[in-house]
């Protein structure tokens, strides 16, 4: 530890005159300033971000050396408590940093984000591979299997998961091993990073520049406008630029009648990463995947998947594999009755051309307006991004008496966040909840929730949304697509669990769950959105403000399943290359496009459809989810079966709902999460209600 501070000093001496100065200035090194303890963002400077770590870093350090020096026997209080307390400026700093280094980054932050992320890649290690701490840690943790101390079940399953967290992080391994593993681990902190960034890069690169509107035929006249808008962003005025951002790449995909538009940017898409450029990732995800897979091997597993998921609910990675190939037999075959379909448009058309990738968006759009009398454009005016976010209070506050309130007071750090009060129905304090939903090119794409601060007891949590939903254009609002609308319930279902959470440490907190049940909270949110008697609430034309027809219901429910097998394939794609990947047992001859191929022949993959996510733009596998993008499903058979109780009692009954909060939405991860389901369902989850929500029975 006492090299650590003295390497992070080292690192900072060019600035150390001024240094003192900045310490009283920095407004992360007490608690924020603020009513609400938010993080104060018209303070808050470039600078002050490396000072804070550093500090933060030897805060936690003393800290922790408080604890091991401790004179008296190890107990809950003195040793798992004062841990899960420790860290209060780090958790500060990061909190604002890596917020701003996902969703409004720039060249200084990815600069300092390559040289802190080592730094705290040490940092956790010098922590989690202390022997004195550890000792302490097993010490709590034997006296309670041996029934010496009595603890409450949050208390049991807070010590279980820093127990865990120790021999996780390879406090049981021998002085070389743990050596070679903090290598790993720094390594790996600075390859996550420069992957993401590879990705943003490449992405940001791209323009599709349209310089005659005959080129735009099909495009709704509001996706015309949009383009316009965003070519004089770039300052190309009189033009037309498409980015690959999904709001601005998806539409054109599906409403285009150039077919060589369509085939321009879904191949720019499915190449990001992947273009022999500066900022191609295949060494990048190599590298990776060998130092994870050294990283399982040096704990005793036998690959990277089995050391993930040996946490989780599905404990071994054959349990995940069985229910992604268990599906797969059924989406398969609806995808290619979906190919057939609409290479029989394509037929009628006489142009003998045959189905590729670039014209599934545009010839299911096709279908089913032939279906189902019904398009995109056609909906979109009922669902303004503030209508829908209105729609959404008002199932939060029928569901949980809670109310949202906007608060522009709040400092903010960019001019989209909007900001708001949550408060429960008898009026005490949830939280604060940070509302980002444009895109930009300083965000990453994609959608994400976390926070600015954790909740324990007497601590609210300070929660926020980051989306890329459609940009206004003109006099027309952002109009959202009925998957942007689902997936703002599905964020905030994520905040839900983050803003109603009441336990006593921040360490089993809200989110702080198995990664396969984090999912639940938010996937059961979508339900909502499009419920009719939900729609009837909240979906009005934004020009007329009618509510939206019954006649547009009944059509939007018609084809709830429509393009499934489609959705469900590409999902269940990604899924498997990312467990397949993480369960190789050696890198030896590997290679990332080879590899892929293979995996995508093997399965049967047809070449209409891509993995949702290809190898070299997977920002999840780089996060949270590496041998993890499966929970997406397995969460999917807990939220479909879960939904099934307030079909059956009302999908606003008040003890449906009560019970889901108190059992679910409020334990965070203070029990076993099995057990919260099955006391809140009554049983262990069904697979039948997610293979009807799917099509695929």
């Amino acid at each position: 530890m006492k090299n650590l501070i003295f390497a992070a000093a080292m690192s900072c001496m060019v600035c150390a005159c001024g240094q003192q100065a900045a310490d009283t200035d920095n407004p992360f090194l007490t608690e924020f300033q603020t009513p609400y303890g938010t993080p104060d963002f018209d303070r808050i400077k470039v600078e002050h971000y490396e000072p804070a770590f550093l500090k933060g870093i030897e805060q936690q350090n003393q800290e922790i050396k408080a604890i091991v020096e401790n004179a008296e026997a190890p107990t809950f209080e003195n040793t798992i408590v004062a841990l899960d307390n420790s860290g209060e400026i780090l958790a500060r700093v990061s909190g604002v940093f890596f917020a701003l280094t996902e969703a409004d980054t720039n060249d200084e932050l990815m600069a300092l984000e390559a040289k802190i992320a080592p730094m705290l890649s040490e940092h956790s290690d010098n922590i989690f591979l202390n022997q004195d701490l550890y000792k302490r840690v097993a010490s709590v943790h034997a006296q309670e299997e041996a029934g010496k101390i009595k603890l409450t079940t949050e208390q049991h399953y807070l010590l279980d998961k820093y127990y865990k967290e120790f021999i996780r992080s390879g406090a049981g391994l021998d002085a070389q091993k743990q050596e070679r593993l903090r290598e790993i681990n720094k390594q790996l902190s600075t390859l996550t990073i420069e992957f993401g960034n590879h990705v943003l890069a490449d992405n940001n690169d791209y323009l599709l520049v349209v310089d005659k509107k005959e080129d735009l035929a099909g495009l709704p006249e509001a996706v015309i406008e949009g383009a316009a808008h965003e070519a004089k962003a770039h300052g190309k005025d009189g033009k037309w630029v498409f980015t690959l951002q999904e709001s601005s790449r998806t539409p054109l995909l599906q409403y285009a009648q150039n077919r060589e538009l369509r085939k321009n940017i879904y191949q720019a898409y499915t190449s990001l990463g992947n273009r022999g450029n500066a900022n191609d990732n295949k060494d990048v995800l190599k590298q990776v995947l060998a130092l994870r897979l050294e990283k399982a091997q040096l704990m005793g597993f036998s690959n990277y998947a089995e050391y993930q998921l040996s946490d989780n609910m599905a404990k071994t990675p054959q349990n995940a594999l069985d229910l992604l190939y268990g599906l797969w037999k059924y989406s398969i075959k609806n995808a290619e009755a979906e190919a057939a379909e609409l290479q029989k448009i394509m037929d009628r058309e006489g142009k003998g051309e045959k189905l590729e990738a670039w014209d599934w968006w545009y010839y299911a759009e096709k279908l089913r307006q032939e279906k189902y009398s019904l398009n995109e454009d056609e909906i979109k005016p009922y669902f303004s991004q503030e209508d829908v976010f209105n729609g959404l209070c008002m199932v939060v506050n029928k569901l949980y008496g809670i109310t949202l309130t906007p608060c522009d007071s709040i400092s903010v750090y960019n001019k989209d966040v909007k900001t708001y009060i949550v408060k429960d129905a008898d009026g005490s304090l949830l939280g604060v909840f940070y509302s980002d939903y444009m895109p930009r090119a300083s965000k990453r794409s994609g959608a994400w929730m976390s926070n600015f601060r954790e909740e324990q007891e007497g601590v609210r949590p300070l929660i926020y949304n980051v989306a890329s939903f459609t940009k206004p254009a003109g006099d027309i609002p952002s109009l959202l697509t009925i998957d942007e609308a689902r997936t703002m319930f599905h964020e905030f279902g994520h905040a839900l669990h983050g803003l109603l959470t009441q336990c006593k440490y921040k360490g089993v907190s809200g989110t702080s769950v198995a990664r396969d049940f984090v999912e639940l909270p938010s996937q059961i949110m979508e339900h909502w959105a499009v419920a009719p008697e939900v729609l009837k609430m909240y979906a009005k034309h934004y020009k007329t403000r009618e509510a939206i027809p019954d006649s547009l219901i009944a059509k939007i429910e018609n084809q709830a399943l429509f393009n499934q097998g489609f959705m469900t394939t590409e999902l269940l794609a990604a899924a498997i290359l990312d467990m397949e990947m993480h369960c190789l047992t050696t890198m030896e001859g590997f290679d990332v496009l080879q590899f892929e191929k293979q995996l995508m022949d093997k399965i049967g993959l047809i070449p209409q459809i891509a993995p949702r996510y290809r190898s070299t733009y997977f920002n999840h596998i780089m996060g949270g989810y590496a041998a993890g993008y499966y929970c997406y499903l397995w969460a999917e058979r807990l939220d479909t079966d879960a939904f099934e109780a307030f079909k059956e009692h009302g999908l606003f009954d008040p003890a449906t709902a009560t019970s889901f909060r108190k059992n679910i939405l409020e334990k965070g991860g203070s029990d076993d999460p099995m057990k919260l389901y099955v006391t809140f369902r009554g049983a262990e989850p069904s697979i039948e209600p997610l293979l009807e929500a799917r099509g695929l029975k």
